[in-house]
């Protein structure tokens, strides 16, 4: 058992609502999807989606792409953020990327053959917006990317917990960056009847609520300082686990067994009994399978003690690696703002959904991700005086 509490002392977004973690805040707050018709789409490319796509925007001089210049932007706002809290890194500062598909647009450009120079193939690496953020900030910890799809984020931000609880870096920056919706990814989650991009999101996307269909597209950079010497953090990391379902590339393990486990390690793991949390920040992509896995563990696990529940997706839509930590800046957000932005309840639902703004109310906030490929994940959270 885990009891090295680390403190989320900086936070740092691009999403669908635009550049910057107010813009975000601002974003979720209105109770509006980040969503917006998108061209380009379809056979022909004459079709347009649902999709939360990043604005154009960023540094030029971070480069020429989007996913570099919102990487990069991401970082920069977290450490600016917690050094204005009073962060002061250490010798060893850490760098975790999380990360799926990388930069899909750069992909896309050299499989057709328009990306001609250098620069343009060494973009693509994953590697590489890592190695302009650690040389602009001078750190010199350990550096990892991490990919497990969907739960990429929860595992990377308990990866950096397992660095500083051992001693491997004094601070650790965790990076979730995906922009991976061109039109073959998008025509793919599709065709597997998980994403709908041809209604509004909050009429297709209802995680907890009947007539759902699937997710929106969305795509996300966000950035965590976090650190064991904590000074003004906005919540804690108490601890958390991580299972494989063993069972499919796609589809979950229909006894939810490992989902289930995984919730119970993860409160053992942070010392923290089922009645103490307070609230579930829910993976709740609006699936089927998703929600069925979620109800199972709430009932499994909590009984008729169960968190109130919130599902953000219908607003800034499945970010894929970015996912979790887009949901999670939310949630950790709370503890400082007072209010939880919920998506808004659209038709019957479970009784425990919140129905959009929402006064938060303190407690422990269980964070769940669930990625194709068996990729379970849950981490807990809560407020600096009660870790």
């Amino acid at each position: 058992m885990s009891h090295n509490h680390v403190g989320v002392e900086g936070l740092g977004l691009v999403t669908g609502y635009g550049w910057g973690r107010e813009v975000f805040w601002e974003g979720m707050c209105s109770g509006k999807s980040a969503a917006r018709l998108v061209g380009g789409f379809g056979p022909d490319g004459t079709d347009s989606v649902w999709l939360a796509r990043i604005p154009e925007g960023g540094v030029p001089t971070d480069g020429d792409g989007l996913f570099g210049r919102a990487f990069l932007s991401a970082g920069r706002e977290a450490v600016t953020d917690a050094l204005s809290r009073g962060w002061v890194p250490g010798e060893r500062v850490g760098v975790i990327y999380a990360g799926c598909f990388n930069d899909m647009y750069i992909w896309r450009e050299i499989s057709r053959g328009d990306a001609t120079r250098s620069r343009d193939f060494v973009r693509a690496f994953p590697s590489t917006p890592t190695a302009m953020f650690t040389k602009e900030f001078d750190f010199h910890g350990p550096s990892l990317q991490i990919s497990a799809t969907c739960s990429s984020a929860n595992n990377a931000m308990l990866t950096a917990k397992q660095w500083l609880d051992v001693g491997w870096a004094d601070d650790v920056v965790v990076v979730a960056c995906d922009l991976s919706f061109t039109p073959e990814v998008v025509a793919g989650f599709a065709g597997m009847r998980a994403a709908v991009v041809d209604v509004e999101p909050q009429d297709a996307c209802r995680p907890f609520q009947e007539g759902g269909r699937g997710f929106p597209p969305g795509e996300a950079a966000v950035a965590f300082v976090v650190s064991s010497r904590s000074h003004d953090p906005y919540a804690r990391l108490l601890g958390g686990a991580m299972t494989s379902d063993g069972h499919h590339a796609t589809g979950m393990e229909p006894s939810h067994s490992q989902v289930i486990r995984c919730v119970r390690d993860a409160l053992v793991d942070a010392g923290v009994s089922p009645g103490d949390v307070g609230y579930l920040n829910a993976h709740g992509t609006g699936t089927e399978q998703c929600n069925d896995a979620e109800v199972a563990f709430l009932d499994a696990v909590f009984a008729d003690q169960q968190p109130w529940v919130y599902a953000l997706k219908p607003l800034i839509g499945h970010c894929l690696a970015s996912a979790g930590a887009v949901e999670l800046a939310a949630g950790v957000l709370a503890y400082e703002r007072g209010v939880i932005p919920a998506s808004p309840i659209v038709s019957a639902a479970h009784p425990r959904l919140l129905d959009g703004m929402t006064a938060f109310t303190g407690g422990v906030t269980l964070k769940t991700s669930m990625g194709m490929g068996g990729y379970n994940s849950a981490l807990l959270v809560a407020a600096p005086a009660a870790a």
